[in-house]
């Protein structure tokens, strides 16, 4: 598969309401994923066979999806993006980003998941107080996994 059908997938999936889209040409995979606004391309490093372009089914949003504007009294759930370590603060010196009580800004740092020796900086996506911490210090996460609950402010 050359870049302009990469591209044209990317389009795709731009302009309709489909989140995720994987085409397997041969030996070689495409998966594209849209999280929020943006939309990313992954190609499997495998040799590309000449097959003709797999279309893309439209499905409806997942209900997940549409709960994710919930109103301003519903409590709001912090997932981990990816697997990796928790760490509450910097360092095993500091004090934590966030504790329960706590009042967060859009932006304000949550706590840190390392992956792969990378240290990933948490963000609060808007604001609100910290009811529940849900992850211990130096406790592994998996993809998904509830970390905090926020309550908007």
């Amino acid at each position: 598969m050359d870049i302009a059908e990469i591209r044209k997938l990317i389009r795709l999936v731009q302009q309709s309401d489909v989140t995720e889209i994987e085409v397997t040409e041969g030996e070689s995979t495409v998966r594209i994923s849209r999280q929020g606004m943006v939309a990313a391309a992954v190609a499997a490093p495998q040799a590309v066979a000449a097959a003709p372009l797999a279309t893309a089914a439209t499905a409806a949003p997942a209900p997940a999806a549409i709960a994710e504007e919930p109103s301003e009294d519903e409590e709001h759930v912090v997932k981990s993006p990816m697997v990796g370590t928790f760490y509450a603060a910097s360092s095993p010196d500091d004090d934590p980003f966030v504790s329960e009580g706590s009042i967060v800004k859009k932006g304000d740092v949550l706590c840190i998941v390392e992956a792969m020796k990378l240290m990933n900086e948490i963000e609060a996506e808007y604001d609100g107080v910290v009811k529940k911490v849900l992850a211990k210090n130096a406790q592994p996460l998996e993809y998904g996994q509830p970390i905090f609950v926020i309550t908007p402010a």
